[in-house]
C-alpha cells in the first residue's frame, strides 16, 4: 500500500475560520468526494467554548480529490452556536444522503447541556444531489435521547461511521452524555423515522465510534474509551438493536478514527486508519483479514501530529483518507494504492 497524492482540503486560518475540525468523508453515489468539518471561528474550543462559534462546511471534488470546490456552509450559526459533529450515511438504493449533526446554544456543549433541555439539538438534513444542496434542518432529538431522564444531556452521533447493512437499514453510531455509553440510531424505512437501539453493555468510558459491517449482516462497533488504553468493540446480530458486552480492541490513543469493511475478490478485509503514536501522532493504516479480530498489517501513511482521521474505499484498489494534519494545522486528504 503506497501514497498516491495528499491535498490539504481545509486550511485553519482560512475562510474566516480559527480552526478547522473533526474531519468526516463520503463518498456520493456518483462518485463524488464530500469533505465535511467543523468551522471553528473565533478559538479551536469544543461547542460550548465561551466566544467561540462554529459552523457546519463542506468541500466536494469530482476527480477523486485531486482538487476541490469552495467551501460550502451547509448551516451557518447564530452569534456563538454551534453546529457540529457530521455523520453522514448513503443510501444506496435512493443516492440520498442523510446527515446527522448537533446543534448547540452559547456556552452549552456535551458536559454543561441541561437534561431535558433544548440545549443541544439532534438535527437531520438530507441531499439528492451529492451535496450540492441540502434540505431544511428536522429536529429528532426526542429519537435520540430520553429527554425524561434526569442524567442524560446530550446524545452525539459520529463524528462519521455511519453505514447501511445489507438489508437497507441505515444506522448512525452515537454517545451519550452523563455518563458516557454508546448506541446507534437507526432507521428501517429510508430515513423517514429513526430509533434508538440498546446501550453497549460496559461501555462506560465509550464515546466517538465507527461501524463496519461483517459477514451474516453481523455488525461491528469501534468506539473511543476515555478511561482505557484500547478501543471498544462490540457485535450486533439484530441490525444495532442488542450488542455482546463491550470488550478490548486495538491499543490505540483516545481518538477518533476511521473504519471501513471492503470485499477484495473472495475475501472481507477491515482497514482502519489512526495515529500509532506517541499520543496523536504517526498516521497508519492497519488490516484485518479476520474480521477485527487481529490486526496483521499496518502501513505508514504520514509522519508528525496526526489526530482525528475518517476512511473510505473508493474502488479500484484505492482508499481515502480525510484527517488532521500539523497540530489542527490541516484537514488533509490522502489517497492509498492498495497492491
Amino acid at each position: 500500500m503506497v501514497v498516491k497524492f495528499s491535498r490539504d482540503v481545509f486550511v485553519s486560518g482560512e475562510d474566516g475560520y480559527h480552526t478547522c475540525r473533526i474531519p468526516v468523508f463520503l463518498q456520493a453515489a456518483d462518485g463524488t468526494l464530500l469533505a465535511f468539518c467543523e468551522g471553528r471561528k473565533f478559538n479551536s474550543g469544543d461547542p460550548g467554548t465561551p466566544d467561540n462559534q462554529i459552523d457546519l462546511l463542506l468541500k466536494r471534488s469530482f476527480d477523486g480529490g485531486i482538487s476541490w470546490t469552495e467551501t460550502l456552509i451547509i448551516e451557518e450559526s447564530l452569534p456563538f452556536w454551534s453546529a457540529g459533529n457530521p455523520a453522514p450515511v448513503l443510501d444506496r438504493r435512493t443516492g440520498r444522503i442523510w446527515l446527522h449533526y448537533l446543534r448547540c446554544q452559547p456556552g452549552r456543549g456535551s458536559h454543561t447541556s441541561r437534561p431535558g433541555s433544548q440545549d443541544i439539538l439532534n438535527l437531520l438534513r438530507y441531499s439528492d444531489d451529492a451535496g450540492a444542496s441540502w434540505s431544511p434542518p428536522a429536529d429528532i432529538t426526542s429519537f435520540c435521547r430520553k429527554m425524561d431522564e434526569e442524567t442524560w444531556r446530550c446524545t452525539v452521533a459520529g463524528p462519521g461511521g455511519a453505514i447501511q447493512d445489507a438489508s437497507g437499514r441505515l444506522l448512525v453510531p452515537c454517545w451519550k452524555y452523563e455518563p458516557y455509553a454508546v448506541f446507534v440510531v437507526f432507521s428501517e424505512d429510508g430515513g423517514k423515522s429513526w430509533e434508538r437501539g440498546s446501550f453497549v453493555p460496559n461501555s462506560v468510558n465509550g464515546n466517538e465510534g465507527q461501524l463496519a459491517l461483517l459477514h451474516n449482516n453481523l455488525i461491528l462497533f469501534d468506539f473511543r474509551q476515555e478511561k482505557s488504553e484500547c478501543r471498544g468493540v462490540a457485535l450486533s446480530a439484530d441490525g444495532g438493536r442488542n450488542w455482546t458486552p463491550a470488550s478490548c480492541g486495538q491499543k490505540v490513543t483516545a481518538v477518533c478514527c476511521g473504519l471501513e469493511a471492503v470485499t477484495l475478490g473472495k475475501r472481507r478485509y477491515l482497514f482502519w486508519s489512526g495515529p500509532r503514536g506517541p499520543g496523536r501522532s504517526n498516521l497508519v493504516v492497519r488490516v484485518s483479514s479476520d474480521e477485527g479480530k487481529n490486526w496483521s498489517q499496518e502501513y505508514p501513511v504520514a509522519e508528525g501530529p496526526a489526530a482525528y482521521s475518517s476512511l473510505r474505499y473508493l474502488g479500484q484498489n484505492k482508499l481515502g483518507i480525510l484527517w488532521e494534519r500539523g497540530n489542527y494545522q490541516f484537514i488533509t486528504f490522502t489517497c492509498l494504492k492498495m497492491d
